[in-house]
């Protein structure tokens, strides 16, 4: 049997659990220092066992999955490392920085045991155990950042099993996987956080700004609401990459404060036409860092109990609904009802099902 421990069993880690749980060869171990959390993740059934006790988490583990917050990452591996692994171990983390623990976990493992750093490019707008899916890693990305001097046939072998989750398995360096990561994550969430903590300023004096933001500034801003702690962690962590990063964006926003003060319409109009052509060049239906909702909007009439038939429709369908949102500020949205789901298959059907009573825009 292979074994895999995983410690901080949460969306991620419970997610990587049921990709493994009742599989030929394979039995889960969960860590978890609350014995109450060891009680949830039993009867939940995402684990095949589960305990508070680290040395018999890894007792004769075959694999070491960290799902803990970044700032508890080198903890961990300095603890593990103490305990009587079994040898050919792998240990690997999930999270979103990289150098730091890679070039920190380089130093001291020990004879027979490898880390290997790993970021799981996927995630949900919900958090917890509760929201863990087998699906969840599906046509994602998973980027392994191996130590230089680690064997090749010890990533392959982490490779290979990480297969299994059904992610596009892709190895980069540390500090470029930070840089890019830095790129198109961390940045936007901290111009997200800023952008949010801007208007809350002006709303102060006068309440307008909240309630006219109810439509597309909510939808590009929804990142501000990830958890406070976790990105505390991951942004003092990656922050020489993030120092530059907003040095670079200060000159982009410079060069648009010298547009609009000589009314260059045409250097405006370029900005937009060069973003564009750029972003409809990503890919559009890949899972990535910043998690996708697939949304349509539909226009209905205001009658009592409209909202609840649309539901009932849905239901009978089967076709699982994510987020259900009343649009009282449609300045840049197609519909007063936004019907929110986590995958493209399921927008379609319910686009399918709905445009024969209803207007619907995707």
């Amino acid at each position: 049997m292979t074994k895999i421990a995983i410690f901080g069993v949460g969306l991620i880690g419970g997610s990587l659990a049921l990709c493994y749980k009742g599989k030929p060869g394979f039995t889960v171990v969960g860590h978890s220092p609350n014995p109450k959390s060891v009680e949830k993740l039993l009867k939940r059934n995402v684990v095949d066992t589960a305990t508070t006790s680290m040395a018999e988490a890894v007792e004769g583990a075959d694999y070491i999955f960290l799902c803990v917050p970044v700032g508890m990452l080198e903890e961990y591996v300095q603890q593990l490392v103490q305990l009587p692994l079994k040898d050919g171990c792998i240990i690997t983390d999930v999270g979103s920085t990289k150098a730091s623990i890679t070039e920190s976990a380089a130093s001291f493992v020990k004879e027979n045991v490898y880390f290997i750093g790993g970021h799981p490019m996927a995630g949900s707008e919900r958090h917890g155990v509760e929201a863990a899916s087998s699906h969840l890693f599906e046509n994602a990305f998973y980027v392994l950042t191996p130590a230089e001097g680690t064997p090749q046939a010890e990533v392959d072998r982490l490779t290979e099993l990480l297969r299994k989750t059904k992610a596009q398995i892709v190895q980069v360096g540390a500090r470029e996987h930070d840089d890019i990561v830095g790129a198109i994550s961390h940045l936007p969430h901290i111009i997200a956080v800023a952008l949010v903590n801007q208007v809350r300023g002006y709303n102060e004096t006068n309440p307008l700004y909240q309630n006219l933001a109810a439509g597309g500034f909510r939808d590009i801003t929804r990142i501000a609401s990830s958890e406070p702690m976790i990105w505390r962690d991951i942004l003092v962590n990656n922050k020489d990459v993030l120092l530059k990063l907003l040095k670079d964006w200060n000159l982009e926003m410079s060069r648009f404060i010298k547009l609009l003060e000589q009314s260059d319409g045409e250097g405006i109009a370029e900005q937009f036409r060069a973003a564009g052509e750029f972003r409809s060049q990503l890919p559009e239906r890949r899972k990535g860092m910043i998690t996708s909702l697939f949304d349509i909007y539909v226009d209905i009439p205001d009658h009592p109990g409209i909202i609840g038939q649309i539901t009932t429709l849905l239901g009978n369908a089967k076709i699982n609904l994510s987020n259900i949102q009343i649009i009282e500020s449609r300045e840049d949205v197609p519909g007063v009802l936004r019907l929110s789901f986590r995958n493209q298959e399921d927008a379609d059907r319910a686009s399918g099902l709905l445009s024969g009573p209803y207007a619907v825009h995707v």
